[in-house]
């Protein structure tokens, strides 16, 4: 009776560490996982970070989701599915640039870098429908503007597009790079290079004299802020989408050393004095660009501006040993630590520069595509010593790869615009 007793008194105990126990277990078996080896699906989630993106950064309705509910695709995890197939277009896609083709340059993780899914947390991305596109946007004219990045996703749409629809024409538009156009559906898609969206090139001192030449400057590039690079001066007036980008050529030392060539700006053909440093210079280009394109585009045309491609150079940067020699995503503690803005590290580039993106476009009618929080996780997509390049390429993005998503992306975005237009 006693025994009996006292395990009464002590069975409260033995429930609360069973329930305890249970509890712990529970928890860790659906901690996240990036170990390829696990036949489950393994889950690499994140909240964005709202005093960067903003509270209506890329919110676009789903046309897929009961009653047109709004959805940030931007936020969500990379879902593992060691079955998953991708058979949009292969590595024998031609447009491919050959440091980007990962499968055939051997890469180690070339066909596992596909099988990492976006998957939006609040709603329901939809799958590329390349022939459903080519319907859509029939009699239309899309045009990317911008650096390699743009190229990179310009590739990844022509050879989805291309995999369905034989009848292709080789041809660009006034000042464009690339240019294709699928005859059978008069839709074209163009690549405009630019690498800093204003008209830039090399200066050298006068000997007479001038403003710069009083302040010691001998060389450097001068950039004129209003002024269009002619690369896609005409584009404006041709394309019914156009999809901006700009940002990495803003910080690269190795391109404009701020002491041997720094970037020199000029505003209606003088020289802005005293002179600015790249990133206010960077304000006053992107000012004028949404001026330009707004006096200049079709009534009804749609303008987006892609948010930056984050880098992952590690050990330092490109030209100084860096390296990025993952073959799984991020953890988020990592992200931070590569991109925090406190850290003030290697790869700041992305955020810094997507700041001045939403200033500039703030109360604008352009739409902003975000692509920089999602794609941070991504350490493992780019093409590293495959690259063909003296360095690790850590910059831009394996074929298949995320670009792919983007496009996925992209096209619900382009979706949604057209429901609510």
């Amino acid at each position: 009776m006693a025994a009996t007793k006292k395990f009464s008194s002590l069975f409260p105990l033995f429930s609360l560490i069973c329930f305890v126990s249970v509890f712990i277990l529970l928890s860790l078996s659906r901690k996240p996982s990036i170990s390829s080896s696990s036949t489950n699906p393994q889950f690499l989630e994140f909240k964005p970070i709202t005093a960067i993106i903003g509270a209506n950064a890329t919110t676009g309705s789903d046309p897929d989701a009961s009653g047109g509910s709004l959805c940030d695709f931007s936020d969500g995890s990379w879902i593992y599915d060691r079955d998953a197939r991708f058979d949009r277009y292969d590595s024998s896609c031609k447009e491919i640039f050959k440091g980007w083709n990962c499968i055939l340059n051997n890469k180690s993780n070339g066909r596992d870098i596909v099988k990492w899914q976006w998957k939006p947390r609040n709603c329901h991305l939809p799958p590329f429908n390349p022939l459903k596109f080519l319907h859509t946007y029939r009699d239309t004219n899309i045009g990317f503007v911008g650096d390699s990045l743009n190229r990179n996703m310009f590739v990844s749409l022509f050879c989805t597009l291309r995999r369905v629809s034989g009848d292709v024409k080789k041809w660009r538009p006034a000042g464009a790079d690339r240019g294709f156009t699928f005859l059978h559906y008069n839709l074209t898609i163009a690549y405009h290079r630019t690498n800093l969206l204003a008209r830039y090139g090399r200066w050298s001192a006068n000997g007479n004299g001038g403003k710069l030449e009083a302040l010691g400057y001998k060389e450097g590039y001068r950039v004129d802020v209003d002024i269009p690079e002619g690369t896609w001066e005409k584009a404006p007036s041709f394309h019914d989408i156009l999809i901006f980008n700009t940002g990495h050529w803003w910080f690269a030392p190795s391109k404009f050393d701020p002491v041997k060539s720094p970037m020199l700006f000029f505003e209606k053909g003088l020289p802005v004095i005293p002179p600015i440093p790249p990133d206010v210079g960077l304000d006053k280009v992107l000012k004028h660009t949404i001026r330009y394109v707004n006096k200049t585009m079709q009534p009804g045309a749609i303008k987006l501006f892609r948010t930056q491609s984050p880098r992952h150079f590690e050990g330092g940067d490109w030209d100084q040993g860096g390296s990025c020699q993952r073959l799984q995503p991020l953890l988020p503690a990592q992200v931070e630590e590569l991109f925090s803005l406190k850290n003030n590290g290697t790869n700041v580039e992305a955020r810094l520069v997507n700041q001045h993106l939403y200033k500039a476009l703030k109360g604008s009618n352009f739409h902003i595509f975000d692509v920089t929080r999602m794609s941070e996780f991504r350490a493992d997509a780019h093409p590293s010593a495959a690259g063909g390049k003296k360095h690790d390429d850590c910059m831009h993005w394996c074929l298949p790869g995320i670009t792919d998503t983007w496009n996925d992306l992209f096209v619900t975005h382009l979706n949604s615009l057209k429901i609510r237009n």
